[in-house]
């Protein structure tokens, strides 16, 4: 799905640009720092490539936490330096305990800089371990300040545009599965065209993509001044999803059932020739009611989903009362009761 990825492209430049910003001005200030700290200026823009983060609240979250798990990190080298010569003992000791330290449920990605800044500590404090630490710890803290600063004052991340146009994608591929598979049992049998066959993984993958980007538009509305002035009921987007959600497992069902009566020569399952044109009437309505709903307003909407209904209600009179062969099972059934299905579904959400 390229919208999806053409998304999450546009995510990491703008991210690119602004850790770009973030490092140079981080730099620009790390030499104005007091006393031993401006020894040390390039932990500066290290401090704001670790609070760059996609959204405001993760951003601060992340910078918090690096910096906690750095003075964490920190004590542990000035107690190892005050109490021990470093030797491989002592050195494998606190940095498993910093290890132990980094399970804390709080300290999150902060958890990897516990070792890192005590070990930083021994090979670069050298002899006046103080003077570093400090250094470190201030230009780190710096960097992170920027970091944040920048990613809420510059353009805050707000990320209700990919998860919109991602609900909508997924809409128009579950229905283009739907209408290729009616086109499918109209064909002469086996079909020429067998791509919908394949494509249950992908239906699946495109759902958790979506499923991540809404996630992700919750989140970048956390602590972001923006949100005011694009206002969107993220709940129902979670609703939506669900319910897609719900739709693709059904639309992987049929996917399943139809590949078995077309191909599976080995397997009870069939659909009377009868069957077969409306059957195919009641896919296509179907996908063309998914397919429908970012171009057509609400009153047209309405009139597909009837034609959906209508559709799916012409076939099971169709089938009503066929008995299939001895050692069959009519795989229409199954079908109508996933479209029923879809179509609650379609309906609860619109």
């Amino acid at each position: 799905m390229a919208g999806l990825s053409s998304a999450f492209a546009a995510q990491r430049l703008q991210l690119a640009a602004k850790a770009a910003l973030a490092a140079g001005l981080a730099f620009f200030i790390a030499p104005l720092m007091p006393g031993a700290a401006a020894n040390y200026p390039y932990y500066a823009p290290l401090g704001a490539l670790v609070a760059m983060y996609h959204n405001v609240a993760g951003s601060m979250r992340q910078g918090l936490q690096a910096l906690a798990g750095l003075a964490l990190g920190i004590g542990l080298g000035i107690v190892l330096v005050s109490i021990a010569d470093p030797s491989p003992l002592a050195v494998a000791v606190f940095m498993g305990l910093g290890v132990l330290l980094g399970g804390l449920p709080w300290i999150g990605s902060g958890s990897d800089w516990i070792p890192t800044a005590a070990l930083l500590v021994l090979l670069v404090g050298g002899s006046n371990p103080d003077d570093f630490s400090f250094g470190y710890l201030l230009q780190m803290g710096v960097g992170v300040g920027v970091g944040i600063a920048v990613n809420f004052l510059v353009f805050p991340p707000l990320h209700l545009s990919a998860a919109a146009s991602s609900l909508d994608e997924l809409r128009r591929a579950l229905g283009t599965q739907l209408t290729d598979m009616g086109a499918a049992l109209k064909e002469e049998w086996p079909p020429k065209h067998e791509d919908w066959t394949s494509r249950s993984d992908e239906l699946a993958e495109a759902a958790r993509a979506v499923r991540h980007l809404v996630k992700e538009a919750d989140a970048s509305r956390r602590a972001n001044p923006r949100r005011k002035l694009h206002p969107r009921d993220i709940d129902r987007d979670y609703r939506n999803l669900r319910e897609l959600e719900r739709v693709t497992f059904h639309i992987q069902d049929i996917t399943d059932v139809l590949s078995a009566v077309i191909w599976g020569s080995d397997l009870p399952y069939s659909v009377p020739h009868p069957e077969s044109g409306p059957l195919a009437d009641a896919l296509t309505a179907t996908g063309d009611l998914l397919r429908s709903f970012r171009d057509v307003d609400r009153e047209a909407q309405e009139g597909q989903l009837e034609t959906a209904k209508a559709a799916v209600e012409a076939c099971v009179a169709a089938t009503a009362g066929r008995q299939a062969d001895q050692g069959m099972v009519l795989a229409s059934e199954s079908v109508l009761l996933s479209l029923h299905r879809i179509l609650r579904a379609v309906r609860e959400t619109s």
